[in-house]
């Protein structure tokens, strides 16, 4: 595993450079890991997605899978982002981290184009 993980993203569809979402340090070294003890193949990306549900009206959905027509994709030191287009409307900006707290731990999406939470967490509106 290298000792630091690199926080550029390279846009690899044939669509102009615009919306992005990025990972963090602590997240890509958790997906990598994740990767590495579930033995999911490189071929795999990391979907990113929205989907409707929770208190608040979205909720956030990660989780591995092939690529799409459908989809932009973002690299970031060998992991691929899946996002597809409806989501990206929600997703733009976003940073992806991962914490660990007396709470426990998981991903945590940083969306600037949230406006509303709800109580736990889970979901959100815009």
């Amino acid at each position: 595993m290298p000792d630091t993980i690199s926080t550029t993203n390279n846009k690899t569809n044939s669509e102009p450079m615009g919306p992005s979402v990025y990972l963090t340090e602590d997240a890509a070294h958790k997906v990598i890991a994740i990767r590495k003890e579930e033995s999911i193949e490189n071929k795999m990306g990391l979907r990113l997605r929205v989907v409707g549900g929770g208190c608040s009206g979205f909720s956030y959905d990660l989780y591995f899978d092939e690529s799409t027509s459908i989809d932009s994709s973002f690299n970031q030191d060998g992991i691929s982002l899946l996002v597809d287009h409806m989501s990206m409307m929600y997703l733009d900006g976003t940073e992806i981290d991962y914490v660990e707290g007396l709470m426990g731990a998981g991903f945590k999406f940083n969306n600037p184009n949230v406006t509303n939470t709800c109580g736990c967490g889970s979901s959100f509106s815009v």
